[in-house]
């Protein structure tokens, strides 16, 4: 009987734990979401319309550059005998840049002073033999009044008379070319000494002192230097045809520096191109993009302006403040900021989804049709795609279409078909996108356990 009572009080043990497992299993297993909740419910995600403020934003990725530039190139060949500038260096309007070597061009006004003054001697001699024409046509045409000569005689006379005016006119006619061919051998010899045209720093020197250069007229002539107000950057970005309706002169901007991960810039939109940049024309990759400025508004190259500047600035710009140093090339995002609304019914971006409402209504008269006993005709309704919300009431997902704005980053503007505070279906993507239907059961799931999950 000691035996018999033992072994029962075993088995009761074996079957009392075995329950209790049991129940810690199912109590798990129904806090992780792994048994069904209700009959055919669906899990899923809520959040509540909210008010708030949306801005729409473009992004966009490009490269850095001074807002204004200046090529140096020169107008004449020959060699850098004097290089007055480093790169980095801040210079003035009028300041001496180079020189290049003026003894070619020097000889050559030499040669052109000397060819102008033997015209000048040929214009002499050319008025005198005019004036000596002149007297003896004025004695001709006395004697051949009187009939003392012969009319051959009279028209040698005339005729050699207006030869030697023709001929004072072409001297002429020769000083002024000799006098242009002097003065452009003079601006030649001139720009043999380049000035900078403008205030701003050495952002690129491409030649040293020694090197010859090449300067042509006709065509662009040897790259020296590069002139930019540094202190005055801007980003150009690509922006695609689909945004670009959206971006206007004006706009404010976020800039995002890869140089400075951790910061943003204040920006604005300056300029948009007219004329478009389409690659992969005619294929299924075509892009077509719009060049965009963006002037950066935050203070930066300081250091690279001159001092009384750098002072003026520096005096104006709290302690607080960092400023950047910008190089040309660096890469940088931008994102244009194209529209702000205040206090606005929004939701969270990914609850909005799209429904084929011509679908819908085949599927109600085909359910309509089986209830009565009758045969549905299948009409060939076009797709009729419009945006709804799911909204969760007792525990059912009601479908209610809605009229979207603007958006941003997460938030969707609602303009009718939703009110504040009503709770909305947010996820999961897969149920919300496919499967969830308006009158579905559902069941919330907690936000925490969701966020865990994934």
């Amino acid at each position: 009987m000691a035996k018999s009572g033992s072994a029962t009080k075993r088995l009761l043990k074996i079957l009392g734990f075995g329950a209790l497992l049991i129940i810690i299993l199912g109590v798990f297993a129904n806090a992780m979401g792994w048994m069904e909740r209700g009959e055919n419910a669906k899990s899923v995600e809520t959040a509540h319309a909210e008010i708030r403020t949306i801005t729409q934003t473009v992004s966009a990725s490009g490269k850095m550059q001074p807002e204004t530039e200046v090529v140096i190139r020169p107008d004449v060949s020959g060699e850098v005998i004097e290089l007055r500038v480093r790169e980095g260096d801040f210079v003035r309007q009028g300041d001496l840049l180079l020189r290049i070597k003026p003894d070619l061009y020097q000889a050559r006004i030499d040669e052109l002073g000397a060819a102008l003054l033997t015209q000048r001697s040929r214009f002499e001699q050319a008025r005198a033999n005019k004036l000596q024409a002149e007297v003896e046509y004025a004695k001709q045409s006395q004697l051949y009044e009187r009939a003392l000569i012969s009319e051959l005689e009279y028209m040698q006379a005339r005729n050699k008379f207006e030869a030697e005016k023709a001929n004072v006119k072409a001297a002429g006619y020769q000083i002024e070319s000799a006098k242009a061919q002097l003065r452009r051998a003079e601006e030649e010899l001139d720009q043999t000494v380049i000035r900078s045209p403008k205030d701003g720093t050495i952002s690129k020197l491409a030649i040293e002192r020694g090197e010859r250069v090449l300067g042509q007229a006709q065509t662009a002539g040897t790259e020296m230097m590069r002139i930019a107000r540094m202190e005055q950057m801007e980003v150009e970005v690509d922006v695609n045809e689909n945004d670009i309706v959206n971006v206007s002169v004006g706009d404010t901007s976020r800039i995002e520096v890869d140089a400075y991960p951790e910061r943003l810039f204040d920006g604005v939109v300056t300029e948009i191109a007219n004329s478009a940049d389409i690659t992969g024309s005619g294929s299924a990759e075509q892009v077509t993009n719009y060049k965009v400025k963006v002037r950066i508004m935050s203070p930066h190259n300081l250091n690279m302006s001159p001092r009384e500047l750098v002072e003026e600035q520096i005096s104006e710009i709290p302690e607080d403040v960092f400023v950047a140093n910008f190089k040309p090339g660096m890469s940088a995002t931008v994102d244009i900021e194209t529209e702000t609304v205040y206090d606005v019914v929004s939701v969270p971006i990914q609850s909005v989804t799209v429904r084929d409402f011509a679908a819908l209504e085949t599927v109600d008269r085909d359910t309509e049709a089986r209830a009565s006993g009758s045969t549905a005709r299948r009409g060939g309704k076009n797709e009729d795609f419009r945006r709804v919300v799911f909204v969760v009431k007792d525990g059912v997902a009601q479908m209610r279409e809605v009229k979207t704005g603007i958006s941003d980053n997460r938030q969707m503007q609602i303009q009718g078909g939703l009110n504040e505070g009503e709770e909305i279906v947010t996820g999961s993507y897969r149920v919300l996108s496919r499967e969830l239907e308006g009158g579905d059961p559902v069941e919330v799931r907690d936000q925490r356990e969701a966020v865990a999950r994934n």
